[in-house]
Parts: structure tokens; C-alpha cells; sequence
């Protein structure tokens, strides 16, 4: 299980370089994020907003709780 809280801060403080991405199992994405600087920011608030909505949930299908 992962928790949303978490996601939500990593996304927040660190996803302008993919640990949020990295923390949910999308490693491949984890990276590409890394190298584009969030996907040039946009990337980056589109992961908060799923995030902080629930619409995004960690690779394995599993709701963040």
C-alpha cells in the first residue's frame, strides 16, 4: 500500500525530478520526468492535481490510501 500523503508531498517537494514517480513503481516514467525537469513543469502540476484527486494510483492498479 502506498499512502497519498506521501505521494502528494514527494510529488510537491521532489517531482520536478520524478520521485514521485519512482515512490508509485513507475520507474521508467520516474526517469523521463528526471531528464525533462518534470516534463518542464506542466508534467509536474498535472502529477500534484492527480495526485491530490486520487486519479492517479501507484503502478501495481492499487488506490493510495
Amino acid at each position: 500500500m502506498k499512502s497519498k500523503t506521501t505521494a502528494l508531498i514527494l510529488s510537491i517537494l521532489l517531482g520536478g525530478i520524478g520521485v514521485d514517480r519512482f515512490y508509485l513503481g513507475y520507474t521508467g516514467l520516474g526517469i523521463l520526468k528526471l531528464l525533462t525537469g518534470g516534463g518542464f513543469v506542466i508534467w509536474y502540476v498535472i502529477d500534484i492535481i492527480m495526485i491530490a484527486t486520487g486519479k492517479l494510483t501507484a503502478k501495481d492498479g492499487t488506490e493510495l490510501t
